[in-house]
Parts: C-alpha cells; sequence; structure tokens
C-alpha cells in the first residue's frame, strides 16, 4: 500500500483529510520569539490578531528533519510506501527538508518527494487525486507518473484584500508594479511554475471583486477537469463564500464544489478576505 503525507499548507479540511486518508506535517508559524505549529497549535484569527498588535507581519519556517522522519518511520515500518507533497521549493526549503530525512531512512527506493510547485490546495487538488489513487492499490511510481502530469494542469490563483501582508512578507514578484495605492488595489494573484506573480488588480469592494473574479474563469472553468473545483478562503464573509459557490453551482458542471479555510501558513503572507477558486485544467 502507499500512504500519502502533505504539509500543512495543502489547506485541506479535517474531513477531505480523514475521508482520504492523508497525513499531515504542521509547517511552523513564528510570533516574535515564539514558534507554533500550523492548525494544531495555532489558527489563522490568532496570527491576525498578533500582526494587528504588532504592526508586523508574521515568519513563518519550515518543519524540522526530525518531524518529518518522525511523521514518516512508522509508514515505513508497517511496510506502506510513501508519496509526500511539498509547498512549491522556491517558496520554503521544505521539499528539501523531505528529500533529506528521506535520505536519513535510507528510504529513496520508498518514498517519492514531490515538488508540488505550488500553495494552498493547488497542492490539495494533487494530494487528493495520488490519495485516490492510493486507495485503489496503485504503486508509489504509478502514482508519481500521473501526479507529474497534473502539475502543469493546476491553476491556483487568488484576489486579496490588501497587499499589505505579501508586501511585507515580500513574497510576490511584480508587486512593485501595484505600488501607490496599496490599499486600494485588490490584485488576482496567479501561481506560476512555482512561484506567485500579480496577473490583473481589481477597483472596488472586496466582495464584487472576488465574485468578478470567478466570473472571469468560466471559459476556463467550463473546459477543466470535472471532478472537483475548491474555494479556498483566510476568513472571507460567509456571504462572499457563498455568493462564489452559488455561481459555480449555477454552472452545472463540477462533480464536487468544496470549500477550506486557509491554514497559518498562507494565511500569513496574503491576509485576511482572500479568496482563490482553485482547479486542474483539462486535456
Amino acid at each position: 500500500m502507499v500512504k500519502v503525507i502533505a504539509d500543512s499548507t495543502c489547506d485541506l479540511s479535517e474531513e477531505l483529510i480523514e475521508k482520504y486518508g492523508i497525513t499531515i506535517i504542521p509547517l511552523y508559524i513564528v510570533l516574535g520569539e515564539k514558534e507554533y505549529r500550523d492548525k494544531v497549535e495555532i489558527m489563522p484569527a490568532d496570527i491576525y490578531k498578533w500582526s494587528d498588535e504588532n504592526k508586523t507581519t508574521p515568519k513563518t519556517a519550515a518543519l524540522s528533519i526530525d518531524d518529518a522522519v518522525k511523521a514518516m518511520m512508522p509508514i515505513l515500518e508497517q511496510g506502506d510506501d510513501i508519496v509526500i507533497f511539498s509547498i512549491s521549493k522556491d517558496m520554503s526549503s521544505t521539499n528539501n527538508v523531505f528529500r533529506l530525512a528521506t535520505e536519513e531512512l535510507e528510504a529513496e527506493d520508498r518514498i517519492s518527494v514531490i515538488d508540488s510547485a505550488n500553495l494552498s490546495t493547488g497542492i490539495g487538488l494533487m494530494v487528493i487525486e495520488a490519495a485516490i489513487m492510493a486507495q485503489a492499490g496503485k504503486s508509489k511510481d504509478e502514482i508519481t507518473a500521473v501526479i507529474e502530469g497534473l502539475k502543469p494542469r493546476v491553476r491556483a490563483s487568488f484576489v486579496v484584500d490588501t497587499l499589505e501582508y505579501l508586501h511585507r512578507g515580500g513574497r510576490c514578484s511584480g508587486l512593485a508594479a501595484l505600488a501607490g495605492g496599496m490599499l486600494k488595489l485588490h490584485p488576482k494573484i496567479v501561481v506560476k511554475d512555482g512561484a506567485m506573480g500579480a496577473d490583473k488588480k481589481y477597483r472596488g469592494k472586496i466582495d464584487a471583486v472576488i465574485l468578478k473574479y470567478a466570473k472571469e474563469m468560466e471559459a476556463d472553468l467550463l473546459t477543466a477537469k470535472k471532478d472537483r473545483v475548491f474555494i479556498t478562503h483566510s476568513g472571507c464573509d460567509d456571504e462572499v463564500v457563498a455568493s462564489v459557490k452559488e455561481y459555480l453551482e449555477s454552472l452545472g458542471y463540477f462533480d464536487e464544489i468544496l470549500t477550506t479555510v486557509a491554514g497559518g501558513v498562507i494565511s500569513s503572507h496574503c491576509g485576511p478576505g482572500t479568496l482563490g477558486v482553485l482547479y486542474i485544467a483539462g486535456e
């Protein structure tokens, strides 16, 4: 059998993690001198409160090699192989940590380390596909080959309510071109080739902007892989999330429309009020 593991930036809900038998290893949120495990010891609301009080953006940190070894060793000991996903290696050292842990365990032949070249449920989409194949009895190598083929088709984008968090964290290329009316613009951020970049900018109230952003993807959504689409957000108003879900439902296209809330790592860099629609493009 194959066990699927992912770091906590995949932003899957507890329901999906349990349904597909996925193991999650948390990254870390650093608030001042204290370090917390993402979604285990700290939640996004705590992060925003600390950030507002301290007028700064929290730092995030990869897991340790010891964390990875402790998560993988029991799985190997019970005889299962592993497919493990990391956030884009261009955004974090997590992928390298997984590779070093694999070497330490001397299990290169039993562990496939996948650089998702993505973030949030852009990773989650691939993790679920891998878990479905694992449940169907596919081998580590078979799963890896399919995922590597899917990877370029993952479409991950989101609209942020404020540029403040991305600006402070220096995580997004191309934002210098959006400087000036920083707090008045709502940029669409797109993940491409493992990095984040500003695609376009919207003006206006965030609830209207988010729905416009979703509707502008309609042609691509209607040719996407039909299995599932994610709405992932960092604490948007319920009405905003509902409006996007209602729009996606009106297309009558996807088998599943899944809503998840971003964890601490993604929320730390994007800030509150961020929402993305994420899917796998059709062949």
